[in-house]
């Protein structure tokens, strides 16, 4: 049988119709509705013949009708999808989905179909939806306190350790001026690089949480001073360190430089420190800075494996070490923080990583105006 011959019971479609259905006059009386909102309501069909639409919603809603939807529909001449109760039997609330539309009758009349759809189900959907959200909203705050909290507490703590540090490097420098034997200044010398390492991560964790709390990195900047003494004490400190290593230094800053140059120091430290662990032991270390009219440019290359791009593409990000290890020497924050600091003076640091070398520039424009990058 076709769909066109199957015979169709309009009357009986009305009535039993999976929605409610409400015909009234354009003041709102209802002249017909079918038996599924009946139902719903828990009246009798003709029972609902002679009231106003009106009469079926509870006070709140009833006002909200009046006040609002009543003169928005007969204004634009629908609205759909409102939320509003009906009163049930005993007073109880059904959630309703409401649609009205006004037309007019052949002969010119105005009249208004309601189409009514229960909601309670939606409702429960949307409500537990708001409770997911403020939920995850709560649980957002509360993480973002507690990593607050937590950045705080490092960088107590990181300040704190500054100052037993100080007192055994002084102890160091005391016993250095004493008569020791070939092992006791070879035990000596190890037990001063384990400071300078030590300093150097208490910096890098005080410089990371003061940027996640505010902060950021600060400068003193100087033009008054040279550059290149600070770059010398921070290479030989790390000779010093690994005297195995070769380091090949090469200067020529024949300009003067406003910047921070105990900032500058941090950066060629974190970069040297670097290049010093994770480059090739046969290949010696490449460290230079120079200066023309426009910039300052301090290249630090090494031999050795290359970085994978992959690895490239997040090499600046606080925490991340390119071998994929948590382990090991460093907390990951040398690169991030010397990353930093480029950006505070307005500068750049990028690294280019081939067979033949890997080498991080820092460079940082002359003009004393300039914005730190972004």
């Amino acid at each position: 049988m076709s769909a066109s011959a199957i015979p169709i019971d309009f009357e009986a479609l009305f009535e039993i119709a999976p929605c409610g259905y409400l015909l009234t006059d354009r003041d709102g009386r209802i002249s017909r509705g079918n038996k599924t909102l009946a139902n719903w309501v828990g009246r009798a069909a003709d029972e609902l013949l002679g009231l106003r639409f009106s009469d079926l919603l509870p006070i709140a809603g009833k006002m909200f009708y009046e006040t609002h939807l009543a003169p928005s529909l007969h204004m634009q001449g629908s609205f759909t999808e409102v939320a509003l109760d009906l009163k049930g039997r005993g007073g109880a609330k059904i959630p309703m989905l409401v649609n009205a539309i006004e037309r007019r009758s052949e002969g010119g009349t105005p009249f208004i179909c309601f189409t009514l759809f229960m909601a309670a189900q939606r409702r429960a959907y949307e409500l537990g939806l708001l409770e997911e959200r403020d939920e995850a909203n709560a649980a957002i705050a509360a993480e973002r306190e507690e990593g607050e909290l937590r950045e705080r507490f490092i960088a107590v703590l990181g300040h704190d350790l500054r100052n037993p540090l100080a007192s055994l490097a002084s102890g160091l420098q005391m016993l250095s001026k004493e008569n020791l034997s070939e092992r006791g200044r070879k035990v000596l010398g190890l037990m001063d690089g384990s400071i300078v390492r030590a300093t150097g991560l208490i910096d890098n964790v005080l410089d990371f949480a003061r940027g996640r709390l505010g902060g950021g990195i600060t400068l003193n900047r100087d033009a008054s001073e040279p550059l290149e003494p600070m770059l010398q004490q921070v290479v030989s400190e790390l000779q010093a360190i690994a005297p195995a290593r070769s380091v090949d230094v090469s200067y020529d800053l024949d300009v003067p430089i406003n910047c921070d140059r105990v900032r500058i120091g941090q950066l060629l430290s974190n970069l040297l420190g670097n290049a010093l662990t994770h480059g090739a032991r046969d290949k010696p270390v490449r460290v230079q800075a120079t200066t023309n009219e426009r910039q300052l440019k301090i290249v630090v290359a090494n031999g050795g494996v290359p970085i994978p791009p992959d690895a490239r593409l997040h090499l600046f990000e606080p925490f991340f070490r390119a071998d994929g290890h948590t382990s090991g020497k460093g907390l990951g924050l040398g690169l991030h923080i010397a990353c930093e600091i480029a950006r505070a003076h307005g500068g750049t640091l990028k690294v280019r990583s081939d067979e033949v070398e890997t080498a991080f520039t820092f460079t940082m424009p002359l003009d004393e105006t300039q914005e730190p990058s972004t």
